[in-house]
């Protein structure tokens, strides 16, 4: 059966997505097609402007509208504690659970030899220089709790504690606790069990 260009370039391009089968593909296509060319062009537009209208922000690295970000430039929240996290949506799943009112730093990943992964190729540096010219209290390492991310979260530690930064024995570094499984990802957790990671975080 010939299938039509637009349709099978639809479907391909679905098929490129993460956890996306050709099943799947073939019936999201099918479903755009039966929508409204309303609906349909403000999906299309919505694609077309993410990228061009995220901006990365230059101190936690988070994406939004504006740099610095919404969390960043806000006066109410405890810039003396960072949460780190390897991804923004990270940072949208602990937002959700409306307990954490302090800052953020976005790594852009985690340390993954195996896929060429290294330190240098994250925001470690930047972590640290925030460490270093800031009243910093605590730093929260919220990486996953699976392989990669706790060999991260101990990475970060070591590099903190190893620092010369004069105020580095009165940083707190945390790690996320309780409520997590070993091998989940955050942007899967549910608030309750975000809000019980995060209370019970422990020393580092």
């Amino acid at each position: 059966m010939k299938i039509a260009k637009s349709i099978q370039k639809l479907t391909e391009n679905f098929e490129k997505l993460p956890g996306i089968g050709p099943k799947t593909a073939s019936r999201l296509t099918f479903y755009l097609l039966h929508v409204p060319q309303t609906q349909l062009s403000e999906f299309a537009n919505a694609l077309v402007n993410l990228k061009k209208q995220t901006i990365v922000c230059s101190i936690c690295f988070n994406v939004g509208d504006s740099d610095p970000c919404s969390i960043c430039s806000d006066s109410n929240r405890n810039k003396s504690v960072i949460c780190v996290v390897e991804e923004p949506l990270d940072v949208m799943a602990i937002e959700k659970t409306g307990k954490y009112n302090g800052a953020y730093h976005v790594l852009g990943g985690r340390i993954d030899p195996l896929n060429n992964i290294r330190p240098e190729d994250l925001k470690i540096k930047e972590l640290l220089r925030r460490v270093g010219e800031n009243k910093i209290n605590e730093v929260i390492l919220a990486t996953n709790p699976d392989m990669e991310g706790e060999a991260t979260a101990m990475y970060i530690k070591d590099k903190i504690r190893n620092s010369k930064f004069e105020i580095r024995n009165s940083i707190r570094v945390t790690r996320i606790g309780r409520g997590l499984p070993t091998g989940g990802d955050l942007e899967y957790a549910d608030a309750m069990t975000l809000i019980k990671a995060l209370e019970g975080r422990n020393n580092f």
